[in-house]
Formats: structure tokens, sequence, C-alpha cells
């Protein structure tokens, strides 16, 4: 019979800790294939879409959400996802009524757009709150690239958009 010491046991499930945090990992994520592994943003592709409580549309119907309108992926389970809005309000909508398009919306009451990503450059235009913006640019050193449906485009604030 071959007998070990405490001390080498210790070592030897020491040694297996790892291998198990690791395998426990992996068996999480494998049941959870519909929860977003990272920050995920889609657009409202129709002009009006409806967001329900329940991913069917015999749910409750809780808002109606524009054309463009930035929404964070939270589940997707196919032909309905669940998101979140920039209020952190959770609902579902059809999967059809999403767009891969990137849209970013105006958080604060007006925000700057800039010719390039800087303070001191020239003003292109200021945007109100709640306007969607095209993104055009993911952010960096704290800008992010946006165009206006009238066509202006430039660089904003990062903190002053929601859905990047």
């Amino acid at each position: 019979m071959l007998s070990r010491s405490n001390s080498q046991l210790t070592r030897l499930l020491q040694g297996l800790l790892p291998i198990k945090s690791i395998a426990c990992i992996g068996m999480l994520l494998a049941l959870l294939p519909g929860v977003a592994s990272a920050l995920e943003y889609r657009s409202i592709a129709v002009p009006k879409a409806i967001l329900y409580d329940a991913p069917s549309a015999q749910g409750k119907k809780l808002f109606v959400i524009s054309q463009g309108y930035p929404v964070e992926i939270i589940v997707d389970l196919g032909d309905w996802i669940k998101v979140r809005d920039n209020r952190g309000g959770l609902s579902w909508i059809a999967a059809k009524q999403l767009a891969t398009r990137r849209t970013v919306l105006v958080t604060l009451n007006q925000a700057e757009v800039r010719q390039s990503p800087d303070a001191a450059s020239a003003l292109v235009c200021r945007v109100e709150e709640n306007v969607v913006l095209d993104l055009l640019e993911l952010p960096s050193n704290g800008w992010v690239k946006v165009k206006h449906r009238d066509g202006l485009s430039g660089y904003m604030l990062s903190t002053s958009v929601w859905g990047f």
C-alpha cells in the first residue's frame, strides 16, 4: 500500500486547485452560452420597435423605441434579445428589429463635437441631449469619432455619450 505524508498530499492538492478552478470556470461558461461575454451594442433597425417584459410578443409591452437608438446586449436567445438602455432598464426585443450598425446617445445637456480629438481644436457643432449619432471610431484617448445624420462629423469626449 502506498502511503503519503500529510505535507505531500497538501502539495499535491494545491497543485490541482488551479486546474479545478479553470475547469469550473469552463463549465460555467459552457452552461451560459446566451449571456454576452463582453460589452456588445447594437442599434434599433426599424422606425419604431417595441420593448417587452419577456422574450415573447405575448409579453407586456413596456416601451416604444426609435430607430438608431443604441442598446447593450445582455442575453441573446436567437429570436429574442435582452437589452439594457442608457438608463439601465432591462427589456426584451425581437432580434430582427436590431442592426449591427453602431450608434451612441448624447448624455449631456449639450455636448461639443470638435474637428480633431483635442479640446482646443475647432468646434464643429453642439449636440443636444438624447440625440443619436453614428459611431465612426471607438474611443481612443478619451475621444470618439461620431457623425450626425445631417453629415457633420468630428470628435466628442467619450464621457458625453453612451453606447460603446
